[in-house]
């Protein structure tokens, strides 16, 4: 008996050790801390995923009606011409940068880093943004060639033009945000009572010149994303003219297909162009009314509104499904091109009726 007490005894020390250093008030603490840094992170990172599900969610539809109300007070007698198209633009560049999570191309900090789908959909929007900004100084805003520039929307241009990434000295968003103030500015002096402040023509050459660089914008977007399936065109660049000549070496054929973790952000990028230009020809049915109705042609932009609302129906795959032509599985890409391609051949329709109408 005592010689079994006396092989047992170091075992049921080391046992009272091992309990003694395990109820430690030292050893608690240390356990303590990294219950709390393994809840921390696990918690840190349910939020960002959380805050990137949200985050990626597009706009949704907004009434420029509504809008350029709220912008001229209530007022309807101050929706003079160009305040809709005007009041469009705005809207447009305050979405960029008041939806949820705010302005994400330049992110550099979670979960916005992380994010491609959304940071497409605003390049896509900014491209428009940038189109309607150079119309509005360039064409609508004047009434000849030799006829001077506005000045707010001198400033307001190149401001919606800088880099859509720098995301310090200065930021995309404080750029855009002088953009924005620049246009309202406009807007104000457009919708007063003032003889030649703020002026806007709203005529049928203004018109056509801008939708013939909406057409080119959408023909591009088209290509591309039917480029999810690849394609090898042929080179039509010089028919027609015998004499043409272009820089690069003749190619008669090429084969073209989009890399397959970029076919998102293509696809997200014409989602973004045309939820955009679907705001800005809304308001250029209004602005444009009676020049549209001389020529016959308010019908055939009220289609090309119902062909771009089309582009932005909910979309209900967890993801861009891009399967083979006329294979089981379903491609976004080439029911987007469809969309947009439809929607491109009635604006060139369109722009034909305004000049030849």
């Amino acid at each position: 008996m005592d010689a079994e007490f006396k092989t047992r005894t170091p075992q049921l020390k080391n046992r009272v050790v091992k309990v003694a250093k395990y109820y430690h008030p030292h050893t608690w603490k240390e356990k303590g801390l990294w219950w709390t840094a393994g809840l921390f992170l696990v918690t840190y990172l349910v939020v960002m995923v959380i805050l990137g599900i949200v985050w990626s969610r597009s706009p949704g539809s907004v009434d420029v009606n509504e809008y350029a109300m709220e912008q001229v007070g209530k007022d309807s007698t101050k929706l003079v011409p160009g305040t809709m198209t005007t009041a469009a633009a705005i809207g447009i560049a305050e979405t960029l940068l008041n939806k949820p999570g705010g302005y994400l191309t330049n992110d550099i900090t979670p979960p916005g880093i992380f994010l491609d789908n959304i940071p497409n959909w605003e390049f896509g929007a900014l491209t428009e943004l940038r189109d309607l900004s150079r119309a509005l100084r360039n064409d609508f805003s004047r009434a000849q060639t030799q006829s001077v520039e506005d000045v707010d929307l001198q400033i307001a241009e190149p401001k919606f033009n800088y880099d859509s990434q720098s995301w310090i000295f200065p930021s995309s968003e404080s750029e855009y945000r002088d953009g924005i103030a620049a246009m309202h500015r406009y807007l104000t002096r457009l919708a007063d009572d003032k003889n030649g402040d703020g002026e806007f023509f709203a005529r049928a050459d203004n018109l056509a010149a801008y939708l013939q660089v909406v057409a080119k914008r959408l023909g591009s977007l088209a290509q591309r994303l039917s480029y999810a399936v690849g394609q090898a065109p042929l080179d039509t660049a010089l028919a027609g003219d015998a004499s043409a000549t272009k820089a690069s070496p003749d190619a008669r054929q090429t084969w073209n297909k989009t890399p397959w973790l970029e076919i998102d952000d293509v696809f997200f990028e014409a989602r973004g162009y045309t939820w955009a230009l679907l705001r800005t020809l809304t308001a250029m049915e209004a602005d444009f009314a009676p020049v549209l109705e001389d020529k016959n042609a308010l019908v055939s932009l009220k289609q090309i509104v119902r062909e771009l609302e089309n582009t932005q129906n909910m979309i209900w795959s967890p993801m861009i499904l891009n399967g083979t032509g006329f294979g089981p599985m379903s491609n976004h890409s080439l029911v987007m091109a469809s969309y947009i391609s439809r929607a491109n051949a009635a604006i060139i329709d369109l722009r034909r009726l305004l000049i030849e109408g």
